[in-house]
């Protein structure tokens, strides 16, 4: 079983959109927050985005006012909208969990590739 499970990755044009889900049913415990990483080629892996169990959102400036997480009502799907995306969106994005009790579970990385 795999706790977190990504999907919604792919090739996209520059200005285009992409939806990043990231089911996370396999999670035991209640979730504190969960989160989007990326590595962009060349880069270390940066934090996107954060939304609590209480609803609070937060982004990196370069994708502040492009993207928007979301999750469903039980907090089992992740999701990341990607908007107005640009070359420099390229990168692996990964979902990121971690619960109550301190647990923490990464996604297996989707694939974002920004390009005409």
């Amino acid at each position: 079983q795999v706790p977190l499970v990504e999907s919604g990755g792919g090739l996209v044009q520059p200005g285009g959109s992409l939806r990043l889900s990231c089911a996370a049913s396999e999670i035991s415990g209640s979730v504190l927050y969960m989160r989007w990483y990326r590595q962009r080629p060349g880069h270390e892996r940066e934090l996107v985005s954060t939304i609590t169990n209480s609803g609070l959102i937060s982004y990196v400036d370069a994708v502040e006012g492009r993207f928007t997480t979301s999750t469903d009502n039980d907090k089992k799907t992740l999701y990341l909208q990607m908007n107005a995306l640009t070359p420099d969106d390229t990168a692996v994005y990964y979902c990121y969990v971690r619960t109550s009790s301190r647990n923490t579970y990464w996604g297996q990385g989707t694939q974002v590739t920004v390009s005409s």
